[in-house]
């Protein structure tokens, strides 16, 4: 189920253009010790392959994901894997310009962290191609539900930039849910703390 939670064959990654499916693109040398690609078509350093594939290999590295989308992200998912395998896969943030409501909530239940970018902002009006290196401030333990964080951006160039988005976790238990982790960790520490 995690191999084919990104192999839907209309997925559009914009970062492999003219390409259709779940493939993507893999930048190895980013300082870690990740091993460079052998044996698939790269352009540089970056390399074509599944988003499996991809996302195993910088599971290796201990690096972790984040998936800039469009409107409605998660319109259409399988709702109990969509989430469930996006987190398996390694994604620890999803930026979208908005969400499907559900899908969303499922994200928080998985331990994924929603933040949606300002009107009239997305990834391609920022001049993203998904080579950079993302992190994102401003989340304490005091956040609350809908503040902003920022979203950090560092490009090709080393040119950082800072760009606020919304955190997407819209109910003070949804917090308690991604403090753990996840809908199953919340509910497996209760457990544990009544026992």
């Amino acid at each position: 189920m995690t191999r084919g939670t990104f192999a839907n064959v209309r997925i559009k990654n914009l970062m492999v253009p003219g390409t259709e499916g779940g493939v993507t693109k893999f930048y190895g040398n980013r300082g870690s010790n990740a091993s460079s690609p052998k044996g698939e078509r790269g352009e540089g350093a970056a390399a074509t392959m599944s988003i499996f594939d991809a996302a195993m290999k910088y599971a290796e590295t201990k690096t972790p994901l984040i998936i800039l989308a469009g409107h409605e992200y998660g319109t259409g998912s399988s709702r109990d894997w969509a989430a469930k395998g996006t987190r398996l896969l390694g994604v620890r943030a999803v930026v979208a310009a908005s969400f499907e409501r559900i899908h969303r909530s499922n994200l928080v239940g998985m331990g994924v962290l929603p933040l949606q970018f300002a009107d009239g902002t997305n990834a391609e009006s920022l001049g993203l191609d998904g080579s950079e290196i993302f992190s994102i401030t401003g989340l304490s333990d005091s956040v609350r539900p809908g503040q902003q964080v920022t979203l950090e951006i560092q490009g090709k160039d080393r040119q950082s930039r800072s760009v606020p988005v919304k955190l997407r976790i819209d109910t003070p238990i949804e917090i308690d849910y991604y403090r753990h982790g996840g809908i199953l960790p919340f509910v497996l520490r209760e457990l544990v703390a009544k026992a």
